[in-house]
């Protein structure tokens, strides 16, 4: 699919074409002039409209980011199973070019929860991102500590991570460039207050400056 013009309307729902089949773009204009893209992606078994996608896209346009959420092909095709890795990948980086050439300009965040994280992670240097935003990052099965995935955090650009301190799948430690938030009584899903999670992100966008204030 063409990129939508710069002076056109953009989708608020769509469907991008990647090499792993079609995704799906919802997008979230703010008011005005926008301070920054936001791209998110789900869990591995989850949708964009997880409880904590929903409250981010909701205080983030508020504070003037352009949202996109970004739902992996294999879940368009209505498949719960994730794809592989290099898969979720190389779709995620077909859509991020789309979605820059739509929003030229400003700054690039990525980020998602859980499996979505990782892969902005992953991919975030290769896209030109300027900023991560991690949910739930999952830093090892649960059960499973010695197969940490902290390696992937470790991208040389600024990251916020915020995990629930109940969460089975890990909390990461800080490291360089990398804040980590700890809620307290949060799980994994990161219910128990979406809000306030998303309050967390705001303050962090802000101080890093793609946001208003």
């Amino acid at each position: 699919m063409p990129a939508t013009p710069q002076n056109g309307p953009v989708p608020q729902d769509d469907e991008l074409s990647t090499p792993r089949g079609p995704a799906r773009v919802d997008t979230d204009l703010p008011a005005g002039t926008p301070s920054a893209l936001l791209v998110l992606g789900h869990g591995a078994g989850g949708d964009v409209d997880a409880p904590d996608l929903r409250a981010l896209r909701d205080a983030a346009v508020g504070v003037g980011l352009v949202v996109a959420r970004v739902t992996q092909p294999y879940r368009v095709a209505g498949r719960r199973a994730p794809a592989p890795a290099g898969h979720l990948d190389e779709a995620w980086t077909a859509v991020l070019a789309v979605l820059r050439q739509r929003h030229p300009g400003v700054p690039l965040l990525v980020g998602g929860r859980s499996s979505g994280a990782r892969v902005a992670c992953r991919t975030a240097p290769a896209v030109g991102a300027a900023g991560i935003v991690a949910l739930a990052f999952p830093l090892h099965p649960p059960g499973r500590p010695e197969r940490s995935r902290a390696a992937e955090l470790a991208t040389g650009l600024p990251t916020l991570v915020v995990n629930g301190d109940r969460d089975p799948f890990g909390v990461p430690e800080p490291g360089p460039g990398v804040r980590v938030v700890t809620r307290p009584g949060e799980r994994h899903d990161l219910r128990g207050d979406p809000a306030g999670t998303a309050a967390v992100v705001c303050d962090w966008l802000r101080g890093q400056g793609w946001a208003r204030r």
